[in-house]
């Protein structure tokens, strides 16, 4: 694949997992970045947004996490919302998959293969 490709990966997730799973199945070695063990910093989350399509942050926040409703997330707005992506990674989707300059959450895994084709 000439692109680069990278996800956004815990391993501790099946749907992450299975998107590296699917990678693995074709033939991509992707750069496998862990981000709970290091948190992207709000440049990294901007530019996953724009790769992904959006300026929404909540395009890859897990909302239903408990830690999302402790911090009152539900109204925040963008600022506040990437900041709470950069100090508390746990809140990020998963997993993010980027290829060149498009990128999925690939959730179900299968999303990935949009990338790929």
């Amino acid at each position: 694949m000439a692109d680069d490709v990278t996800i956004w990966h815990n391993p501790r997730c099946s749907k992450s997992r299975g998107a590296l799973e699917l990678l693995a199945e074709r033939g991509v070695d992707p750069e496998v970045v862990r981000y709970l063990d290091v948190a992207p910093d709000r440049a990294a989350l901007e530019d996953v947004l724009r790769r992904l399509g959006t300026d929404d942050p909540r395009a890859i926040i897990r909302t239903g996490e408990a830690r999302y409703r402790e911090l009152g997330l539900a109204e925040a707005d963008r600022d506040t919302l990437l900041d709470a992506l950069a100090a508390e990674p746990a809140l990020i989707e998963r997993p993010i998959v980027v290829v060149g300059e498009r990128a999925v959450v690939a959730r179900p895994p299968e999303k990935v293969l949009d990338l790929l084709g």
